[in-house]
């Protein structure tokens, strides 16, 4: 015996002690992984040893080995506290433009509008390409538009199911043509109308107001005002939109195509400005039944401006922005990044990995949810996988050991006292 095997072993069971300790000051640390100390054993060889005869000199620390399964989600009710279940790591840019990898979810914005980490490193996901309706390019930081969001006008909208106006009424079939000639200022010249709200270029609201006018039997006429002012400019316009006929059955046989006008702005001089050139008015879905006058449908696409309200983030990983004018926008696409061997991440502190020669370099990156990235959830928190429970066990049974090898150098001590002694 010597007393090389029980320093090793205390050496050893040292470093484990500091393995476990570190585990349980990280059991509250989110995002945090275990790691778990392994073992190897030593030996002495000479070309004329044989295994039968060969003794150990002790115990090697062979590696630090990091635990990446899955920690337990919290929800935090926090839109910007993201968590992985599953594969993946989260992108962040240092200042230098570095990429680093981390599991911890816990975003914020910085004064410039960055989603950023605790230590100020910048969320990356790629940027939303409104044409092709999807994420496209590179991963850069997540940047919100700051002041208001841009003002849309009626009519410019980028969603091809609402274009303009579209209005979908009942006209009481019931009802007699009147005998007054027409005109906005007279109530008894028109049997039904209705209103609503429509936007300039500059996200200014005007009062758009539609009169409808029984002409015959199973024919209507649809008339139109900007703010009071016929849409069609000075007199002798008469706001003539289209003219609507319906079948016997009640349903709309014109106009078989969606009407457009051209709306000169009310609040300019001279009136011929003009505010919509061709802006659409759909009138799909309208019927004549013998019933009450009713508005089933009646929307249109343009919008103000609005004050950047907060953001959100769905469970694909993209970034929404939503403004007090109630519109919301996309703004970008996470994209989780994985690793063939994760075993191989160099452990950065501040709950950050970096690629190595043994991870090897990121195997492409993807929206959760898709592939073997894991789902993502906002308003959640990924916890720390340590298991306290065992910890503590683990911790027992490590300071045992610790006791057990310092008593073999006590007993080598002993052994070599009672030689010296002998005469």
């Amino acid at each position: 015996m010597s007393f090389q095997q029980g320093l090793s072993g205390l050496n050893a069971t040292s470093k484990n002690l500091e393995v476990i300790g570190n585990n349980i000051a990280n059991a509250a640390t989110y995002g945090a992984k275990s790691s778990r100390a392994e073992f190897s054993d030593m030996y002495a060889t000479a070309m004329n040893g044989t295994g039968g005869t060969s003794i150990g000199i002790g115990v090697n620390m062979s590696t630090v080995a990091q635990q990446f399964t899955q920690g337990n989600t919290t929800t935090t009710g926090n839109p910007l506290d993201l968590a992985i279940n599953g594969r993946g790591f989260f992108q962040v840019q240092t200042s230098t433009g570095e990429t680093m990898y981390t599991r911890n979810g816990q975003f914020k914005l910085n004064r410039d509008g960055y989603v950023v980490n605790n230590g100020g490193m910048k969320l990356a996901a790629q940027q939303w390409d409104e044409g092709a309706g999807r994420a496209a390019g590179n991963a850069v930081p997540i940047k919100l538009q700051s002041g208001l969001g841009l003002p849309v006008a009626t009519g410019s909208g980028t969603d091809p199911a609402l274009k303009g106006v579209r209005l979908a009424i009942n006209l009481d079939a019931r009802k007699d043509v009147p005998t007054t000639a027409f005109s906005f200022a007279q109530p008894d010249s028109y049997n039904f109308s209705t209103s609503q709200s429509v936007y300039d270029s500059q996200g200014a609201p005007l009062t758009m107001n539609y009169y409808f006018r029984k002409t015959a039997a199973n024919a209507w006429d649809v008339y139109a005002s900007i703010n009071g002012q016929a849409f069609d400019g000075p007199t002798p316009a008469t706001g003539l939109v289209t003219s609507m006929t319906f079948d016997a059955a009640g349903a709309m046989t014109a106009p078989a195509t969606t009407p457009t006008i051209s709306v000169i702005d009310p609040r300019a001089t001279p009136l011929a400005t003009p505010l919509f050139a061709a802006l659409p008015i759909n009138l799909t879905g309208s019927s004549q039944f013998a019933s009450g006058f009713s508005v089933s449908q009646l929307k249109q696409d343009g919008y103000s401006s609005g004050e950047l309200t907060g953001i959100t983030f769905d469970t694909s990983g993209v970034v929404k922005a939503t403004f007090s004018n109630g519109r919301s926008t996309n703004l970008a696409q996470l994209q989780l990044a994985d690793f063939t061997n994760l075993q191989g991440l160099q452990q950065m502190g501040a709950n950050l990995w970096k690629p190595t020669f043994a991870s090897g370099d990121p195997t492409g990156a993807g929206a959760p949810g898709t592939g073997t990235y894991g789902a993502l959830q906002a308003g959640a928190l990924e916890e720390s996988n340590v298991d306290l429970t065992g910890e503590l066990v683990n911790m027992i049974t490590a300071q045992r050991l610790y006791q057990a090898n310092a008593q073999t150098i006590k007993t080598q001590d002993q052994v070599l006292q009672t030689l010296v002694n002998l005469r």
